[in-house]
């Protein structure tokens, strides 16, 4: 499995990733969630998508944007055929690293209010909720996990 910066090349699987990954959400929120709206050309453009090559395709997705004082991991995504393979944990350990990269000591997401199962994901791995309210139209959750450089 290889982490890389997407490339146009790679929009359909994105596309497919993000359908596939939210889609089950639609009945749930009554409505797309953020991701499935999301402009991922313009965000392949801005440098702002990475993609995990597995078993020869795009598997999953990272979406990271800088903030003001932390690194917003705002998608994470994985094709449901990859679940189960430690993807999305690969794609978590590259967004805190590219974290510290960067020069962040704080990593920040949102995910909306029902979708208990990632908050409960992101819980265990150590994310600590630092708000809810209503914006763009979704319920959301704001989550933050502070992040440094390895000691060696």
């Amino acid at each position: 499995m290889t982490i890389r910066a997407a490339v146009p090349a790679d929009l359909n699987a994105i596309r497919d990733i993000v359908e596939r990954a939210y889609g089950h959400y639609v009945e749930r929120m009554g409505r797309p969630p953020g991701p499935m709206l999301d402009d991922y050309a313009r965000r392949v453009a801005q440098s702002e998508t990475f993609v995990a090559d597995f078993d020869g395709s795009v598997g999953g997705l990272l979406v990271l944007i800088d903030g003001d004082g932390h690194l917003l991991l705002d998608n994470i995504a994985v094709h449901p055929d990859a679940q189960g393979h430690g993807l999305g944990r690969r794609l978590m350990e590259f967004a805190e690293a590219e974290a510290v990269r960067r020069g962040y000591t704080e990593l920040q997401l949102y995910t909306h209010e029902s979708m208990t199962e990632n908050i409960a994901i992101y819980s265990r791995l150590g994310w600590e909720e630092t708000g809810r309210a209503l914006q763009a139209g979704f319920e959301r959750v704001f989550m933050r996990k502070q992040v440094r450089a390895p000691e060696n």
